[in-house]
C-alpha cells in the first residue's frame, strides 16, 4: 500500500507524471507478479499518491508503524521510490524533497540514502543503456557504484561490499522479516544486479 501510493507521490512530484514513470510503476506491478485484482488496487493506490491532498505523512507514519526499525525493509522501499524517481531520466528536485522526508519519518540515514541513490542511479543506467531494450553489459563505473564502493576499494573491500549487500537484499531473509512475498522478484532482480557488478569488477582486477 506505502509502496505504490507514495510512488503516485513521487511521480507527480514535479507537477505531472510522466509516461515513463508510468512504464516504472507497471514493470514494479509486473516484477511482483501481481493477480489482475491486486494489479487493480496497486494502480487505484498510485493514482491517490497523484492527488494534491494525498497524506503522505500519515502513509509513511502508517508504514514506520508496520515495519518498525528494520533496516533492510526500509531500504527495500526506499529503492523503490528512487526508481520511481530516475524513471524519466532526473531526479527532480521535489522528488529529491519528498525522498528525504520519507527517509527522516523512517529514520533512513541521509549517509545511507546517498550511497543507495548513487547504486540504483548506476543500475539504471546499466538497464537503460542497452540496444533494443536489452541491458548493455555493465560498466566498471556503474558496477563500482552498485556496490557503493570507491574503485581505489582493496579487494578485501570489494569483497566485504559484496557480501553486505547481498545479505541485505536475500529475498527468504527480507521475507523472513516481513517483506510481502510479492515483493520478493524485486530483490531477487536486485541481488541478480548485485552480483553482475561483484563479477565485473573481478573480471577487470582478474581475481
Amino acid at each position: 500500500t506505502a509502496s505504490f501510493s507514495v510512488m503516485g507521490a513521487i511521480c507527480k512530484a514535479d507537477g505531472q507524471v510522466s509516461n515513463d514513470e508510468i512504464a516504472i510503476a507497471k514493470q514494479v506491478m509486473g516484477q511482483m507478479q501481481l493477480s489482475p485484482d491486486q494489479k487493480k488496487a496497486a494502480i487505484a493506490l498510485f493514482n491517490e499518491g497523484k492527488k494534491d491532498d494525498f497524506p503522505l505523512l500519515d502513509i509513511l507514519q502508517q508504514l514506520k508503524r508496520e515495519i518498525g526499525f528494520r533496516p533492510n525493509l526500509q531500504r527495500m522501499f526506499i529503492e523503490i521510490q528512487l526508481y520511481a524517481a530516475y524513471a524519466d531520466d532526473v531526479m527532480h528536485p521535489e522528488e529529491l524533497r519528498l525522498l528525504k522526508k520519507a527517509c527522516e519519518m523512517l529514520r533512513f540515514s541521509q549517509q545511507e540514502f546517498t550511497q543507495l541513490d548513487a547504486a540504483i542511479r548506476a543500475q539504471f543506467h546499466h538497464q537503460q543503456s542497452g540496444q533494443g531494450g536489452k541491458p548493455a553489459g555493465i560498466s566498471p563505473k556503474d558496477a563500482y557504484a552498485i556496490l557503493n564502493i570507491s574503485k581505489k576499494a582493496s579487494d578485501a573491500e570489494v569483497k566485504r561490499a559484496y557480501r553486505r549487500l547481498i545479505s541485505q537484499h536475500h529475498p527468504d531473509k527480507l521475507v523472513s522479516k516481513g517483506l510481502p512475498e510479492e515483493m520478493m522478484k524485486i530483490a531477487t532482480d536486485r541481488t541478480h544486479e548485485i552480483r553482475q557488478a561483484y563479477e565485473k569488477i573481478k573480471e577487470e582486477r582478474g581475481l
